[in-house]
């Protein structure tokens, strides 16, 4: 019998897993499109999800991150970054007002799923591996932080939270 090791997820994992959740539900949009079926509650917790990461990433992680830094090209990365967000968070207000019977609402919710992949691409090959060589980062205080504020928001979104833990 194999035990399975349980690790305590650091702010790198929540923000990993955070996207492979929207990954998943970009998936399952499109599964469901395809099929003629209706989206609505898949678009609705990808946007939940996506306000959630952005409160995390750019309010604690990026934030902390800029402090530590000190570096011209993470800077500049990390300016990046923040501009992505603004442009996510603007097709989200943009999703969100948009009513649900609307020709076009698929097609934004498309055009959010191609800004965020693209987002998450820079994170996970440019900007995160640049982050984990910053010696003066305090990733426990961040990681305890992030959760801090992540159950807060689900919290106050009213949001069912997943199981924390990964193997």
């Amino acid at each position: 019998m194999t035990e399975k090791v349980r690790k305590e997820l650091d702010a790198f994992d929540m923000l990993m897993q955070d996207h492979r959740e929207v990954e998943s539900l970009f998936r399952e949009f499109e599964y469901l499109r395809q099929n003629g079926r209706n989206a609505g509650r898949v678009i609705a917790n990808a946007c939940a999800e996506l306000k959630i990461h952005d409160t995390l990433e750019t309010g604690i992680f990026y934030a902390a991150v800029d402090e530590a830094a000190g570096d011209e090209e993470l800077d500049r990365l990390l300016d990046e970054a923040e501009e992505e967000h603004d442009t996510i968070l603007e097709l989200i207000e943009k999703l969100e007002q948009t009513p649900v019977d609307h020709k076009q609402r698929d097609a934004y919710f498309t055009t959010l799923a191609e800004h965020v992949k693209h987002h998450v691409l820079k994170d996970e090959t440019e900007r995160f591996p640049l982050v984990k060589q910053l010696e003066r980062l305090d990733l426990d205080s961040i990681t305890a932080a992030m959760k801090k504020r992540k159950a807060e928001l689900i919290a106050e979104m009213g949001i069912a939270e997943a199981d924390e833990e990964t193997v």
